[in-house]
C-alpha cells in the first residue's frame, strides 16, 4: 500500500512539474518530461493541466508533444472551457491548427457561452494573429450562426459591434467570395493572388490543400514564392506540407532560400520543414540564398542550425556559392562574415580540390579573400 501510495505522489509531483516547465515555455524541460511519461492530463486545484496551459500559452511544441502522448481533447478548465477555446482566446493560430486537425469539438461551448470562434472574436483584437486564428478556425469549418450566450451575438456581429475591420472583412468573405463550385481551382487562384480570405473560403469548401498546378506547384508553394505570408499561414495553420515538391524540385521551404524571406520562414517552421531537403542541384536553401546575397536569410539558417558545409552537385558548399556567383561586393562580405561566424568551413573545396581562398583570389575578391585568411582559410 506504502508503494503504491509514493507512486502515486511521485506521479501528481512530476505532473507538477511538467505543468512548472509548460508555464515557464522551458520548452525542452517540459518535452522530456512528457517523453519520461509525466501525466499532460493531470489538472491541479485550478483545473489546470499540462495540455490545457500549452494550448492557452501557445507552445506549439509543447501541446505537440502532449497530444502524442495521451492528451483528451475533451478535457475542459474551470470555465468549462476546451483547449480551443483556451487558444482561440489568444490567437495562438499554429495551436488552434493542431487541435482542429487532432479533431477537437469546435462547436464546443463553455461555461459563458462561447464557443471558440466567439471567444477569438470577442475577446480578442483586430490583428494578424486574430486573423490567421479566426481564418482557420472557419477553414476548419466552425459554426457561424450561433449566438453567443450573454450578447446574443454571432461571431460575425460582435466583429460588427466591435469596429473590427479585418475581423469583419473576413466573415464578409463568407458570402461575396466566388469560387466555391470549384474550391480547389479557387484555392490555387486565391494562393496565387495572395488572397487569404478567398483561400480560407475554399478550404472551408472542401479544398485539397496539397491540389497541384500544372507545374506540380501546391497553393503553399505559390505563397511561399510569392511572399504571400497571409496565406502560407492559413495553410500551414490547416496542416500544408512545406517539403512537397513541384516538377523543378522547388518546395515552399526551398524557394525561402531564392526568395531570402526570413517572415516567410517564420511563417513554415510550424509546418516542420526539412532542412536537408534538396532543389534540383542537390542543394538545400541556405546555398541559393548565399549567392543570391540574402544575409538576414543566412543568419537565420546559421540559428536554425543547417547543415552550411552542405555540397551540392557542382562541388559547392553556401561558402563557395556566394564567392563563385556572387559580386564581391559588401552583401556578399557580410554573407561570407556570418558563414564563418556560423562555423562554415573556410577550406572545403569544390569538386576540382580549388578551395574558397583561391576563387576569392583569382575573381579579386580582396576583401573576401582577407576574410578567409583570418578564417584560417588556405
Amino acid at each position: 500500500m506504502a508503494a503504491t501510495e509514493n507512486a502515486h505522489r511521485n506521479d501528481h509531483e512530476r505532473a507538477a512539474d511538467l505543468r512548472a516547465a509548460v508555464w515557464a515555455s522551458d520548452r525542452d524541460a517540459a518535452i522530456d518530461l512528457i517523453e519520461a511519461g509525466a501525466d499532460v492530463n493531470d489538472q491541479d486545484d485550478t483545473q489546470q493541466s499540462a495540455f490545457l496551459i500549452a494550448a492557452s500559452e501557445g507552445e506549439w511544441e509543447i501541446l505537440r508533444a502532449t497530444l502524442q502522448h495521451g492528451a483528451d481533447l475533451a478535457d475542459l478548465d474551470s470555465w468549462r472551457g476546451t483547449a480551443l477555446i483556451r487558444a482561440a482566446e489568444r490567437g495562438h493560430a499554429t495551436v488552434v491548427g493542431d487541435l482542429i486537425r487532432a479533431g477537437i469539438d469546435h462547436s464546443h461551448v463553455n461555461r459563458i457561452g462561447y464557443q471558440a470562434l466567439h471567444e477569438a472574436v470577442w475577446l480578442g483584437r483586430d490583428t494578424a494573429a486574430y486573423h490567421d486564428t479566426v481564418r482557420i478556425l472557419l477553414a476548419g469549418g466552425a459554426e457561424t450562426d450561433r449566438p453567443s450566450g450573454s450578447e446574443g451575438l454571432t461571431p460575425a456581429q460582435m466583429a460588427e459591434q466591435r469596429s473590427s475591420a479585418g475581423v469583419v472583412r473576413i466573415f464578409r468573405a463568407l458570402t461575396t467570395s466566388p469560387g466555391t463550385a470549384d474550391p480547389d481551382a479557387a484555392l490555387l487562384a486565391a494562393a496565387r493572388d495572395g488572397d487569404a480570405d478567398r483561400a480560407m473560403v475554399a478550404l472551408r469548401a472542401g479544398a485539397d490543400p496539397e491540389i497541384t498546378d500544372t507545374a506540380g506547384r501546391t497553393p503553399l508553394l505559390l505563397a511561399a514564392a510569392a511572399d504571400h505570408l497571409e496565406v502560407a499561414r492559413l495553410l500551414v495553420g490547416i496542416g500544408a506540407d512545406p517539403n512537397a515538391v513541384d516538377d523543378r524540385r522547388d518546395s515552399p521551404w526551398l524557394v525561402t532560400g531564392v526568395t531570402g524571406s526570413t517572415a516567410m520562414v517564420d511563417a513554415l517552421l510550424p509546418g516542420r520543414p526539412d532542412f536537408a531537403l534538396v532543389n534540383r542541384f542537390g542543394g538545400i536553401s541556405v546555398i541559393p540564398a548565399s549567392e543570391r546575397g540574402h544575409v538576414d536569410y543566412v543568419r537565420r539558417m546559421v540559428d536554425l542550425a543547417v547543415d552550411l558545409d552542405h555540397v551540392n552537385r557542382l562541388g559547392w558548399t553556401a561558402l563557395l556559392e556566394a564567392i563563385i556567383l556572387g559580386d564581391g561586393g559588401v552583401q556578399h562580405q557580410r554573407i561570407v562574415d556570418v558563414l564563418l561566424g556560423g562555423g562554415a568551413d573556410p577550406n572545403r573545396a569544390d569538386a576540382d580540390g580549388r578551395s574558397p581562398l583561391h576563387h576569392a583570389e583569382q575573381q579579386g575578391y580582396t576583401e573576401i579573400a582577407d576574410r578567409l585568411r583570418r578564417a584560417g582559410g588556405r
